[in-house]
């Protein structure tokens, strides 16, 4: 675009100008110029600071049961459904509601070994994500892993309440 700008200055400009825009107020040009992986470019700002790995074990240890999540993702939904029909009471974090989801998901594979969503977590540990959820549930080793937590997190009365939450 610029004969004196090399590509790659090119790309960290993008990268710079796409952290105070968020990608919604920049060109297709300007969100996708530099290489892609998926849905997200491929940069070092993309790497989750201490913030995000704090956040997450902040709120992992606090609450009971937390569904790191996407509202359109399958998966999520079944992991929820599983919760709900134990009468399970759950945090969830929407990612894709999150002002800064991207770097939280990232700081999850880190500490998780996995990007994909969701991400659940019973009494502080990763017990994987909607299928594993389903699985020990099926194999009857779910509910244990639940009691095991504070009074707070079973209901009596047989539904989840489900707290969601898409903090900003």
């Amino acid at each position: 675009m610029f004969p004196f700008v090399q590509k790659t200055d090119y790309c960290l400009l993008l990268i710079f100008l796409a952290m105070f825009a968020r990608g919604g107020c920049l060109s297709r040009l300007a969100r996708d110029g530099c290489r892609r992986m998926g849905n997200f470019t491929s940069s070092s700002a993309s790497l989750p600071g201490p913030g995000c790995s704090q956040y997450v074990q902040e709120v992992v240890s606090h609450n009971c049961i937390v569904i790191f999540s996407k509202t359109t993702c399958p998966y999520c939904r079944m992991a929820k459904n599983v919760f709900n029909e134990i009468g399970a009471n759950y945090k969830v974090i929407e990612l894709d509601e999150h002002d800064d989801g991207r770097r939280v998901q990232e700081a999850l594979a880190q500490m998780t070994g996995a990007r994909t969503v969701p991400r659940v977590f019973i009494n502080g540990n990763c017990i994987g994500g909607g299928s594993d959820t389903q699985q020990l549930h099926q194999q009857g080793k779910l509910l244990p892993l639940i009691e095991q937590c504070a009074p707070c997190c079973t209901s009596s009365e047989g539904l989840g309440s489900g707290h969601f939450e898409a903090t900003k």
